[in-house]
């Protein structure tokens, strides 16, 4: 979830927080299962389940923000009106095993998982299409790549990881090598999106307010 946990509910995101603490200090000795860890209540910031164990997303900040709005909107921009694919924030997805809350989850529209009548599914237990994953100061980078190789590995096309601090992107292929974005560089979008063209400068850009 983005955005500052209100006054009126910090009682409520303690008690979560509480609970979290306390589930991490049982993981010690007996990992919690999926089915356990998606029975608790919800935190915020959101948790993920990793290899039995859980872990807390830090509280988005300024650029974290930024970049997450501007990207999600120039993606529906584009892709949306021509149901191409859609791009949303924070939305959790469940599979291999695993619980993930990517930043950005964009999914091809044939692939938005849909109830009988057509309405969007309250559970996405599907990898995303293109995972978006931006870094923030106290992020383990090493376990942000590794999510992100996790759901290229269930069948995610294309992830980047977003360094906001040295203004780069690294690129994940499912059938190709990391790259290093920068400056003029374009960034790769899903196939499917063939109107996109966005640079590593043109990101960062946003940043900046004029």
């Amino acid at each position: 979830m983005v955005g500052a946990i209100s006054k009126s509910n910090q009682p409520l995101a303690e008690l979560q927080n509480q609970q979290l603490n306390q589930t991490n200090q049982t993981n010690q000795t007996n990992q919690l299962t999926l089915e356990e860890f998606l029975a608790l209540s919800s935190t915020e910031p959101e948790s993920e389940y990793l290899k039995g164990k859980i872990y807390q997303k830090p509280m988005p900040q300024g650029e974290h923000s930024t970049l997450q709005a501007e990207l999600v909107s120039r993606i529906n921009q584009v892709a949306k009106p021509n149901k191409l694919a859609y791009a949303r924030p924070e939305l959790r997805c469940t599979f291999g095993g695993r619980s993930i809350v990517p930043d950005i989850v964009i999914l091809e529209w044939a692939n938005i998982p849909r109830q009988e009548d057509g309405r969007v599914a309250h559970k996405t237990e599907i990898p995303p299409d293109w995972i978006v994953e931006i870094l923030s100061p106290e992020q383990s980078a090493n376990r942000v790549i590794e999510k992100i190789v996790f759901s290229i590995e269930f069948g995610t096309k294309l992830g980047w990881l977003i360094d906001p601090k040295g203004e780069r992107v690294v690129v994940f292929y499912a059938d190709g090598l990391p790259e290093i974005k920068t400056g003029e560089e374009q960034l790769p979008a899903l196939e499917i999106i063939k109107d996109w063209q966005l640079s590593a400068k043109d990101l960062f850009r946003w940043l900046y307010v004029e």
